[in-house]
């Protein structure tokens, strides 16, 4: 089926983590919302990749994605070479997006900007006709370039391009979440602490989300980067 917005995410529940309102808001409008996910996050000190397909699964429904699959890449090793851009070519023109939001160009972990740079190479190259795929049947693929491509802010602190009014979605976003029982603040298991573990790091989300729409008037928003480009408009009336 053909996805309006698609976020294309290193590791699952970085969708959720850091655009998960943003493709709600969306869907809340009519539109249609997936997430490819490139790894199965097995590196990850707790839980399994077991355990986080079953939470991403969770959190699909809590978000209400038309489409979630994973590439299958390999967690802190994967590469922008050939290979694993034909993987992103071949879910651009499945799904076909009109917007892809993709992980932010800089972060505290290096997979986050691996992905952005192969997002961005990716979804260049599926605009190519001499580029062949199948898809799942074995048939050729439609040439497929989204209109824009945007990077999610993540733990690094850039500022944002363009912020997006999540105000009516943060419940659900938190609740997407922490349908990553393993990975956030859950004091019953026991499994080392880490960073994104701590419920500092739950007060950190709500902090920067406040921040991102205040400047805008709303009280929760998502921010993203427009890799360089001048986001126009026709009327400035529509400018918030």
């Amino acid at each position: 089926m053909k996805i309006d917005i698609l976020a294309l995410a290193a590791h699952p529940d970085d969708a959720e983590l850091s655009c998960s309102g943003t493709l709600m808001a969306h869907k809340a409008q009519g539109k249609t919302i997936g997430v490819v996910d490139l790894t199965r996050g097995e590196l990850g000190t707790r839980g399994t990749p077991e355990t986080r397909k079953k939470e991403a699964a969770q959190a699909a429904n809590i978000m209400g994605l038309d489409a979630r699959e994973n590439l299958g890449m390999a967690d802190g090793f994967f590469k922008n070479d050939r290979e694993n851009q034909l993987k992103i070519i071949q879910a651009i023109r499945k799904y076909k997006p009109d917007i892809v939001l993709a992980n932010a160009i800089d972060d505290r972990h290096p997979d986050h900007g691996k992905a952005a740079k192969l997002a961005y190479d990716a979804l260049f190259l599926s605009g190519l006709r001499k580029i062949e795929t199948l898809d799942n049947n074995g048939n050729p693929q439609e040439v497929w370039r989204p209109r824009m491509l945007f990077h999610y802010i993540q733990d690094k602190w850039i500022k944002p391009d363009i912020v997006v009014d999540i105000s009516g979605f943060w419940k659900r976003k938190m609740e997407s979440i922490m349908a990553f029982g393993t990975q956030f603040h859950n004091p019953s298991l026991e499994e080392p602490e880490t960073y994104i573990s701590s419920k500092k790091f739950i007060h950190l989300l709500e902090s920067r989300a406040r921040e991102i729409g205040r400047a805008s008037g709303f009280e929760f928003a998502e921010g993203f980067t427009a890799n360089n480009r001048f986001l126009g408009v026709q009327d400035l009336f529509n400018v918030f």
